[in-house]
């Protein structure tokens, strides 16, 4: 083991700035094809003078606004997955159309470029298809796959060899599972064969060319195995935690296989965030909300007419929240159930086809219409565009008894959106509040301006597609 193995073999990072790279350099490419194609009628004048002259400022940001508008895709789940690409381009499409015709309409006549525009989107669409139908291809292939060996077939590698089996597409290749149990070795646990015990790990390194070993034993490690993983680190082997993988296949974190002094040893320190982060944060809210309560005005007289015609009063309901640290605040939203949808006084989650929801509060959940009262909350500082979600005080302190570390979610503000808000659908059951603590968590660890960011356009995406919940 002198040698590095695999070095072709991608991390998900990596294979996200190789769709970064690619992104903009077909962006800006169709962008300069669609000017050249554009000015073809006047071959004999071009000149920089003539593109100064004739090109709006403007036109040199639309490669920005298709790599945000493709911001999805860069969720390698979605990346590799052909339907998920046509889909997603085909909306960065027609967003893009509506972008500008709201721009042609406030525009002096003849002031745009408007062919050349056309040219873009079409050019832009069709090159980025097939760049990313070509990544899906290749970057999937054993080739640049990395080989994992999972340290442990016990509780967390099973939870893992579970979660791996049904990841599709797969983002790296398990070969197989080393564990001490006699009884295990040759047996399949979720699909994925145990090898052999802990004395042949280099051997099956060898053997397997594993680039990657996964630690995913809960309780103590053997003297042996410690020494045979520092000598495979050695060796350029890569080593990583069970949560740590288990987070990169998921985007969650794995709050069952966790020790109970976990939030104290690791979680706090990283979900700690410098001043420059909680300063820009508080800007883009402010702005954000500010922007949010134009819509707001705008729509309130339709929005009001449509509730008191379909349930009559009241047009909005408050409620009492937790926000950060556990300060409660009165949150605002346009009502969408019946009159005294709680008459015996108890909270109650939402569930999918929850009897108690309006027509009118139908659509306006499925636009997200409902919550823009909540750019109020925003602009007071009681909750962020980005964060979890703002639950109510009761349904805390009864799912806080129930999951591990529930009452980590309020260590930063509660969020009109989120990243369990966009990744699951109702929580109707203790073990999906769970799964979205998960997320949450993977949030706060992980969070910053990007991250933010594609959150909130993912969350318009949800609202222009109508799947709101």
């Amino acid at each position: 083991m002198n040698q590095r193995p695999g070095l072709w073999r991608l991390k998900t990072n990596e294979r996200r700035f190789i769709l970064l790279i690619g992104d903009l350099l077909i962006a800006f490419f169709s962008m300069a094809i669609a000017l050249l194609l554009w000015a073809s009628k006047d071959w004999l004048n071009l000149s920089f003078e003539f593109f100064r002259a004739r090109v709006p400022s403007w036109f040199i940001f639309l490669p920005i606004i298709w790599i945000l508008l493709l911001v999805e895709l860069y969720d390698l789940r979605r990346a590799n997955k052909f339907s998920e690409i046509i889909k997603s381009i085909a909306f960065a499409a027609i967003i893009s159309i509506v972008l500008y015709l709201i721009v042609f309409f406030l525009s002096e006549p003849n002031s745009l470029p408007r062919l050349a525009v056309a040219y873009y989107i079409i050019i832009c669409s069709l090159l980025t298809l097939l760049w990313r139908l070509a990544f899906a291809r290749v970057f999937t292939a054993p080739l640049f796959m990395r080989r994992i060996l999972i340290i442990g077939a016990g509780r967390a590698g099973g939870a893992l060899a579970e979660v791996y089996s049904l990841a599709n597409p797969k983002p790296f290749y398990v070969v197989g599972m080393i564990d001490d149990d006699p009884k295990k070795i040759g047996t399949f646990i979720g699909g994925i064969p145990v090898l052999a015990n802990g004395d042949a790990i280099l051997d099956v390194v060898e053997q397997q060319k594993v680039t990657d070993l996964v630690y995913a034993i809960s309780g103590e490690m053997r003297h042996e195995i410690f020494q045979t993983v520092l000598r495979a680190e050695e060796a350029g082997i890569e080593v990583h935690t069970m949560p740590a993988v288990y987070e990169e296949l998921l985007n969650r974190i794995p709050i069952q296989l966790l020790n109970s002094d976990w939030l104290l040893r690791s979680f706090l320190d990283e979900a700690h965030m410098g001043d420059f982060y909680e300063i820009a944060k508080r800007l883009m809210d402010i702005v954000g909300a500010l922007i949010g309560l134009i819509f707001f005005i705008f729509l309130f007289p339709f929005i009001s007419l449509m509730i008191i015609i379909d349930s009559g009063f009241p047009i909005f309901y408050s409620q009492t929240r937790s926000g950060r640290n556990g300060r409660n605040f009165n949150v605002i939203k346009f009502r969408t159930m019946i009159q005294d949808a709680e008459k015996d006084g108890k909270p109650q989650l939402t569930v999918e086809k929850d009897e108690r929801i309006t027509r009118v509060g139908q659509f306006l959940r499925k636009s997200h219409l409902d919550e823009f009262p909540q750019f109020i909350n925003v602009l007071k500082g009681d909750m962020s565009l980005v964060g979890p979600r703002a639950e109510r005080p009761e349904i805390i302190n009864d799912l806080q008894q129930k999951i591990p570390f529930y009452r980590a979610r309020l260590l930063v503000r509660p969020g009109l959106a989120g990243w369990a808000q966009i990744n699951q659908r109702y929580a109707v059951s203790i073990e999906d509040m769970a799964i979205k603590l998960e997320y949450d968590l993977y949030y706060i660890k992980h969070r910053n301006l990007i991250m933010d960011m594609s959150i909130i356009l993912r969350t318009l995406g949800a609202v222009i597609g109508l799947r709101g919940q």
